[in-house]
Formats: structure tokens, sequence, C-alpha cells
């Protein structure tokens, strides 16, 4: 390390902890708290989420699973219902395993180090440093989209943070700006800064404590860094869902515990070429009076996008049919609290809307 990279990297460290301090968010719930268990859920949770919708959602699952022994005694489906609407459920599947790698390997100690937390289900490099920051005092430097944009911008790294390269040239300025002392205040700062200051869009530069040795202000080039993800077109998938409404209840199909969606409850699917009404004779005992195709869903993943055709059909009757665990009818109300996915809410409540409408 340079003494000019470690001059800066000081120069750095003081600015954030200081601006931390005076204007940084000090009344989040998960805040002020060793207990590891707390601050990897908050951690997780905040993966690719704002701390906004987090919040809700962090407290209604602490109230239903306390500690890690209550959250690995816990069945998955409960787990996966508390997650419902935060999104990204592989998060959820992977804190239940964890959980019980923790009670069940480890006699429910969290592990200390950061080797050990990174070696946990669904950990990475930057959220085991932020755990060992918070939970344990810690010296780890973090790195999280937030952060890899202010890193981007203040030393001017150029191309894209997923690329390998620059994501290296990234965490080397991470680690030599850490500083020896207010670890946590620094940490947060970082935070506090590139989710709040140094934004995506429209940053406020004049609100910046590092706005006078940034690079990239200097050189009038903010919008520049970090540079896109590059743009591939993404592929769309379409599929239909079968919305099968006996009186007030309607079916819903466990999903495979991998893949998308995985573990939730969600709508039966079928390919462009199936024969609906015997399908749901043979499968649900259902007989169909009537169906209709209604508005087809958009729903955007990373990776592609997908197009569902949601396909009403009211049973007029069901016949005697052997009992599957995958399969469950539920009033619509009690379909809306389940595990399910977005857009599977979406049709169940412009179905409750159209209910209470032409009640």
């Amino acid at each position: 390390m340079s003494e000019q990279v470690s001059a800066a990297g000081a120069v750095l460290s003081d600015k954030v902890v200081r601006w931390q301090k005076a204007y940084g968010r000090h009344g989040l719930p998960w805040q002020g708290s060793r207990d590891p268990y707390h601050v990897w859920l908050s951690e997780i949770m905040l993966q690719q989420t704002q701390v906004a919708t987090v919040i809700p959602y962090y407290q209604r699952f602490l109230q239903r699973f306390p500690d890690i022994h209550a959250l690995a005694a816990a069945s998955l489906n409960d787990v996966l219902t508390l997650w419902s609407g935060l999104g990204y459920y592989s998060r959820a599947r992977s804190l239940h395993r964890a959980a019980q790698t923790i009670q069940f390997e480890r006699g429910g100690r969290f592990p200390t180090t950061h080797a050990e937390i990174l070696a946990l289900p669904g950990i990475g490099r930057s959220t085991a440093a932020a755990i060992c920051v918070f939970a344990f005092g810690g010296s780890e430097a973090i790195l999280d989209g937030n952060v890899k944009r202010l890193f981007a911008r203040r030393f001017a790294i150029p191309g894209y943070p997923g690329n390998p390269d620059v994501a290296a040239a990234l965490w080397r300025e991470a680690e030599q700006c850490l500083p020896s002392s207010d670890i946590e205040a620094y940490t947060q700062g970082l935070m506090d800064l590139g989710a709040t200051v140094c934004t995506r869009v429209k940053p406020r530069c004049d609100a910046c404590p590092l706005a006078e040795d940034c690079i990239a202000f200097a050189r009038q080039a903010i919008k520049d860094f970090p540079a896109p993800r590059p743009r591939v077109a993404l592929p769309q998938r379409q599929t239909r869902m079968l919305v099968l409404l006996h009186g007030h209840e309607v079916l819903l199909e466990k999903r495979a515990p991998m893949g998308i969606w995985g573990g939730l409850w969600s709508f039966p699917e079928v390919g462009p070429a199936a024969d609906i009404v015997p399908l749901c004779a043979r499968e649900y005992g259902a007989e169909i009076g009537s169906h209709e195709v209604l508005s087809t869903v958009s729903h955007g993943f990373t990776h592609f996008k997908l197009d569902i055709a949601p396909q009403r059909l009211i049973v007029k009757r069901l016949a005697p049919h052997a009992a599957q665990p995958r399969y469950v009818w539920l009033s619509v109300d009690d379909a809306l609290r389940a595990a399910i996915p977005a857009p599977v809410k979406r049709i169940l409540t412009s179905l409750a809307g159209a209910k209470s409408a032409n009640a």
C-alpha cells in the first residue's frame, strides 16, 4: 500500500465517520444491537431491498422468530409466509437453512469469524463483513451495491462492478480505507452515504462529505461511474396459470423447493396446448362450469421476463379425489396471507376486489 493511498484512505474514513455521526441514520430498529441474529437478519433483508420496505418485515419476523432457535424450529412454509412480498425468496430459504446449520451443527452459537460466517448459506463477502463489524466489532471491509457506486465515483474506477477485475479494484480501495477506530460508524456511514447521498440518479453531491476529493465529481463525470451492466436483451417467457374457484375458495399448488418461487404456493401452471377441462377433472377432481382468460400479468426477474396468462375457471362440482399434499383449497383471503409470489398476490387481489365490487 502506498503512502498516497494510505493518506487518501485515512481522509476518506475520517470524513465518513464524522458525517455519519452528524447526519447518518441512527434510529433504525436493528441499530444499537450486538445480537448477531438481529444483525444477520437485517443484513439479509437489506440485500437488494430498500430500508423503508425492510423495516415492517424485520419487525414482524422478530416477533414470530425472536431468536435462531425459533427460526431453526420453524417450517420453511412459515418462514416463506412471513417473507411473502419481500421478494428474492432464495434469501429466506438460505436464512432458514443457515439457522438450522447454526442450531444443529454449532449448538446454537453464531460463528464469530469472517470465514465461518461466510461459510453459512446465503452469506457473501460483504454481508459477512457487515455482520463481523456490527455484531463483533471486527475490522472488515464492506462493498454492497451502494458502496460500490460510492467508491467507483470517489476513485473514478471505470467499468461495470460485476466484472471481476473491476470488483477486485473496488475491494482494494475498500480495504485500504478501513479506519483503525470507529469501524461501526464508518461502515454505517458508507451504507448511509450510498443509500441517501451518492444515489444512482440525482446524487446530492452538494451534501457529500467526499465531494472535494471525488475524482468523478472533479471531472464532472458522476454519471459515468460506475459503468452500467452491459445491456443484454432479456428472454421473454410465457406461462398459463389456472385460477380454479370453487365457491369462495381457490386452489393453490406448492411449488418445488428449488427454482423460481421455490417452496411458495402458486396457481397450477400448464402448457399452452393443455386441454384444460379434462386436465382439471383428472388432476383436481374439478368439473368446470365456465372459464375465461384474464388480463396478462407481467413480472420481471433478473435474467428473464415472464408473461402470465391467468385463466379463471369456475368449478361447479368437486368429485371425490385422492388428497395430494401439494394442493390446498383456501379462501381468497387466506390465500392472500399465504406464502405466495407477488404476481399471484396481484391476481388474487384483483379477484378479491371484483368480489367486493359485486357483493
